[in-house]
């Protein structure tokens, strides 16, 4: 199945990209090239993520990729990653 990345997705992983660019620009692409590696499981096993605790509902799930969780939705079509954001932080209201 097709995984898209929203705009919102995206914006996330720029910001963690940037945000650890300030210390090391090798470790900011490791880290972005993992998430996006990682991303690539739910196009082939899409119910692999568990159950995002916060909305509990079968098409919304998240894979984790420590520290950060990648947050999906699946649907019948395509998967929606809709967002990427360190495991400590509360989920933003944007997703």
């Amino acid at each position: 199945m097709r995984v898209h990345w929203t705009d919102n997705a995206i914006r996330h992983l720029a910001n963690i990209y940037e945000y650890i660019l300030l210390n090391s620009p090798t470790y900011a692409k490791r880290v972005v090239d993992r998430i996006t590696r990682r991303s690539e499981q739910i196009g082939d096993q899409p119910y692999s993520g568990r159950r995002v605790l916060e909305y509990d509902v079968e098409d919304i799930r998240e894979l984790i990729e420590k520290p950060y969780r990648i947050i999906y939705r699946i649907k019948p079509d395509q998967i929606d990653v809709l967002a990427v954001i360190h495991g400590a932080r509360l989920l933003p209201d944007d997703i």
